[in-house]
């Protein structure tokens, strides 16, 4: 299963680069969902854009995926991993934080082009398709 952070849907809204879209249609028949947290960062873009067409493209990009919900596992991963960062003294934006423990939770892969904020999350699976990682 890979989880679609919010910044990702850039690239394979706009097949560019191509290589983001091409990785996504190999894994696709693996599992391939969002977050209800980054569904929820996408509406907001959605209304905020002044253009309706984003805002359309937004809508079908949601309607493409499964969003799933959060759980009692995710609030255990988000609290241990939380607390654990705020004593390194390394934490990150809190709707990352929250991605990163559903990603974690359901031992699920992060697709991200933000691998300097996640990779502080030990134990966090993480691919950047837009570098070919």
């Amino acid at each position: 299963m890979r989880l679609l952070d919010t910044n990702i849907r850039v690239y394979i809204i706009r097949r560019r680069p191509p290589k983001v879209y091409e990785q996504l249609a190999r894994v696709e028949a693996e599992g391939v969902a969002l977050s209800v947290i980054t569904a929820l960062e996408l509406q907001v873009g959605a209304v905020r854009a002044s253009a309706h067409q984003y805002a359309t493209l937004i809508g079908e990009f949601l309607n493409a995926f499964d969003v799933l919900p959060l759980d009692a596992a995710v609030r255990e991963v988000y609290a241990r991993e939380r607390v654990a960062l705020e004593r390194a003294g390394q934490m990150i934006g809190p709707l990352d934080m929250l991605i990163a423990a559903h990603a974690l939770a359901l031992d699920a892969t992060l697709v991200t082009n933000n691998l300097r904020e996640f990779s502080r999350i030990p134990g966090l699976k993480l691919e950047n398709w837009a570098e070919g990682t």
